[in-house]
């Protein structure tokens, strides 16, 4: 890995191309996952160590301190001495820009200090609690199962449905074919807002409102899919089918036996594209999931800003789990997807 990963232009030491060539990866590395790491450091802070100014990368919290006399812990600062020595002090209150210091060793020798004549004591602590606490704080595990549920199920239904239509469109010759393949390609130009309301309407009408199939049904079926996978069947020779057709092989089992395995990197594809546009839909689901036992993890992630308060390590945790299931499906089926897309071309 090393070897392949430290390769020249066929010289035994790097020359001006191949260092351009690793800074220019280097740099768009750190511009693509700087913001991602940054994230998932921010999730493991305390929600006083992500208010500290200036930000720091890693969690570091502000050591706190039992003093006799308190009932709670007490935060440590660093304060300068009338010597000019740093000594460590507890801070009970602050009024303005003076703060009230005791010392943990003698409490009873209380001082006030100037907020700029201090500094404070930090150490590096994982905040872990961030995610365990998720479950009992908020229905995390109800808004997961939604999200998954309705993940997974449309994408089958979107496999299934858009297979099933560019199959006829691909290997099916009959007359308006075409003007029909236009017209499913020429509602991509249509913005989804403008359908927003008709959706609504139909969903309504149907009686499918707070219904998470009021979420999955109406986006089953797409332009991108169908188009994907027609152009990827249109390279399936026909003598195949014609040879099934001869051994008696019914349309649904050539379509089931011979059609969807071979088709199988277009359909990793449409999958990948299927499961990060159900995950991350918002839109859909605001306006179809009005209860809150039926929401996704987006709308889930939305309604944790309060309008004056928003306990902001919560939802930085949240949102990393969020990421998560993206990952990992991009992960095991990235590499079907220049074989699906560069197939889908080639006719």
């Amino acid at each position: 890995m090393i070897r392949f990963l430290t390769r020249t232009r066929g010289f035994s030491r790097f020359d001006w191309r191949d260092w351009l060539s690793y800074g220019y990866l280097l740099i768009g590395l750190f511009t693509m996952f700087a913001p991602i790491v940054w994230l998932v450091m921010s999730s493991l802070k305390t929600e006083s160590a992500i208010s500290q100014f200036p930000p720091s990368f890693l969690p570091y919290s502000q050591k706190t301190v039992q003093v006799q006399g308190y009932d709670k812990p007490l935060p440590l600062y660093e304060t300068r001495n009338a010597q000019g020595q740093w000594q460590p002090m507890a801070q009970v209150r602050r009024i303005g820009i003076m703060a009230t210091m005791v010392d943990p060793a003698q409490p009873e020798r209380v001082t006030q200090v100037n907020i700029n004549e201090r500094r404070p004591i930090n150490e590096l602590k994982f905040a872990w609690s961030n995610y365990t606490e998720l479950f009992g704080k908020f229905s995390f595990g109800t808004y997961l199962w939604n999200s998954v549920f309705i993940t997974v199920v449309a994408t089958l239904l979107t496999l299934l449905v858009n297979s099933m239509a560019a199959f006829a469109l691909s290997k099916y010759k009959f007359s308006g074919q075409k003007t029909v393949f236009v017209l499913i390609i020429a509602t991509l130009m249509i913005p989804p807002t403008i359908v927003l309301v008709p959706v609504f309407l139909v969903i309504n009408s149907v009686g499918l409102l707070n219904s998470l199939w009021g979420v999955i049904l109406p986006a089953i079926a797409t332009p991108t899919g169908v188009f994907l996978l027609r152009q990827y069947m249109l390279t399936i020779p026909d003598e195949l089918l014609e040879a099934a057709r001869m051994d008696h092989a019914s349309e649904w089992r050539i379509y089931w036996k011979i059609i969807l395995p071979l088709s199988a990197p277009a359909l990793a594809v449409l999958a990948i594209f299927s499961v990060m546009w159900r995950w991350n839909d918002f839109l859909l689901p605001l306006i179809v999931l009005s209860r809150s036992e039926f929401f996704t993890l987006q709308l889930a992630l939305n309604s944790f800003q309060g309008e004056l308060n928003t306990q902001w390590n919560y939802l930085l945790a949240m949102t990393v789990i969020t990421l998560i299931p993206i990952t990992l499906v991009f992960a095991f089926l990235q590499k079907y997807i220049t074989t699906g897309i560069a197939g889908a071309g080639v006719k």
